[in-house]
């Protein structure tokens, strides 16, 4: 948990991971800052990868990826069935609960039928940080935009909504994306909220937005609102930078 106590969130556009030739993938910058907000000297970390069915290799890589920073790392499968007897014993007992990516609407949906969108919940409340990437990122919030249905973007509008924002996600990497988000922001179907590029992570305390971070100098995030006329206004937020190693 915090050392602070606050309920901590950050939600990655994208870029968790860096290609590695030794391990495959490495943990980001983004994935540090996370892992920092713990406060903890060796904090406890459960990975989920509900979004991408529990894939054994999804997994197999997370193990790998953050064998390489000083942390106690275990993960959550719902498939076949809960790999731990007492989910809500073992998600309370986490410092970080990190989310992959993959389908929201089918992370939702199990979440939902597992009780984990209560647990969670009471985790964050207690101040176990939360985070994740894509689908990891979207999940905490009102709702977004996401290719869950398919290659066409639909909206998303049954988020966990631990935060009362919209969020967009893969902001400068998917076309889609950001005509999308700023639609269904301006004809009222979404709440205001906020996105982020690639390699930006956008930071909550409780329900208040209070950075961006970033480990790309040209990325950024954006608070995107309602223009009054039916459509959205964008304002870009220039995050903070942050070390690359």
């Amino acid at each position: 948990m915090s050392t602070d106590g606050q309920p901590h969130i950050l939600a990655i556009g994208g870029g968790s991971f860096i290609p590695d030739d030794r391990y495959g993938l490495t943990p980001s910058p983004l994935l540090r800052y996370a892992v920092d907000l713990t406060g903890q000297d060796r904090p406890r970390v459960c990975f989920l990868s509900t979004a991408v069915g529990d894939s054994t290799e999804y997994v197999a890589r997370f193990y790998a990826a953050f064998s390489q920073l000083d942390a106690e790392i275990s993960h959550l499968a719902l498939f076949p069935m809960p790999n731990v007897a007492d989910v809500r014993g073992h998600l309370l007992n986490q410092d970080l609960v990190y989310v992959g990516g993959g389908s929201v609407a089918n992370l939702l949906a199990l979440w939902r039928l597992h009780g984990l969108d209560d647990i969670l919940r009471e985790a964050w409340e207690s101040g176990v940080v939360l985070s994740g990437q894509s689908a990891g990122a979207l999940c905490w919030h009102a709702g977004g935009n996401t290719d869950s249905f398919g290659p066409q973007l639909r909206p998303l509008t049954d988020g966990l909504g631990f935060l009362p924002y919209s969020c967009g996600v893969h902001y400068d990497s998917d076309a889609q994306r950001r005509p999308l988000l700023q639609q269904l922001i301006g004809e009222g179907t979404l709440p205001e909220g906020y996105a982020a590029d690639e390699a930006v992570g956008l930071h909550y305390v409780g329900t208040e937005f209070v950075q961006a971070v970033s480990y790309r100098r040209s990325a950024g995030a954006y608070r995107i609102e309602p223009d009054g006329s039916g459509g959205a206004k964008e304002t870009r937020i220039e995050p903070r930078l942050l070390a690359s190693s």
